[in-house]
């Protein structure tokens, strides 16, 4: 995979709290992580792996793009105002966050706006987050398939996207999983309670390797020590074939993020 497996998510994180949690993942081991100029954080991230020793290339740190910033005088710009806030002169994935509301910047235009970023070197790999069918094929017309690392999408066992998985997977598109817990609502599911009990684990580790195990990179979050350290170990966690047709036939379409005005016609 070109994108590393397991990483660390600041979606919602801000000021000392980001700060902490970044600082403490990188401690424990971490070396994945994951913002968006929406989330507000890119500074305070780019503090947590200044002050954390780590050389930047033991690190893979990805960002969005913003809607705001999508048109072709603006991407680049706002790009490198991601890299003096991380403080690092380029990024590994750097991501079209959500597709442009109504269109307003066609996709052409926007990835081709990224892809002229990768070609100055501000951005190792590209990628989409939140597209359908339809966008990554828009998408893979504009710059290829090949340019394409990955969608980030909303993918838990409640929701596992398969028609978008599929088409992705044909392309060679890597799928990232976001919200893989399901701001924890698929761990009070007995199916997976029951997995985890038999395994000795936890059901966070159960459902992060069912998505590992799946081909998916997974960049859950935590603000407590305990569980950070506990969700790494999920890369130790092997699921049998029974256990995955188990978690498979949770699937029911529940979608959690959606946000208005924003969010494409769903698959």
């Amino acid at each position: 995979m070109s994108i590393p497996a397991f990483g660390l998510g600041t979606f919602r994180l801000q000021g000392q709290v980001v700060i902490d949690s970044v600082s403490t993942g990188l401690e424990l081991g971490y070396r994945v992580i994951d913002t968006a100029q929406i989330y507000e954080n890119e500074t305070d991230v780019g503090l947590a792996i200044a002050t954390s020793g780590i050389t930047r290339d033991e690190l893979f740190i990805t960002s969005k793009i913003w809607v705001a910033n999508f048109a072709k005088d603006r991407l680049v710009d706002s790009l490198k105002e991601s890299l003096r806030k991380l403080q690092t002169d380029y990024l590994d994935l750097t991501l079209i966050h959500w597709p442009s509301p109504e269109d307003q910047v066609p996709v052409e235009e926007f990835m081709g706006a990224l892809l002229e970023a990768k070609q100055l070197g501000l951005t190792r790999q590209i990628g989409v987050s939140n597209f359908t069918v339809d966008l990554m094929k828009q998408a893979i017309a504009a710059v290829g398939a090949d340019h394409i690392a990955t969608n980030q999408i909303e993918l838990h066992p409640y929701l596992q996207n398969r028609k978008v998985v599929e088409f992705a997977r044909r392309h060679d598109i890597q799928i990232t999983s976001y919200m893989t817990l399901a701001y924890g609502e698929v761990l009070k599911d007995r199916v997976i309670q029951q997995i985890a009990e038999r395994l000795h684990a936890t059901p966070a580790q159960v459902t992060l390797a069912w998505a590992m195990q799946s081909g998916y990179a997974v960049i859950p979050s935590s603000t407590q020590r305990a569980n950070l350290h506990s969700n790494l170990k999920a890369c130790d966690l092997t699921l049998s074939d029974a256990d995955m047709t188990s978690i498979a036939g949770l699937d029911r379409g529940q979608r959690l993020t959606s946000p208005e005005g924003i969010a494409p016609q769903w698959d």
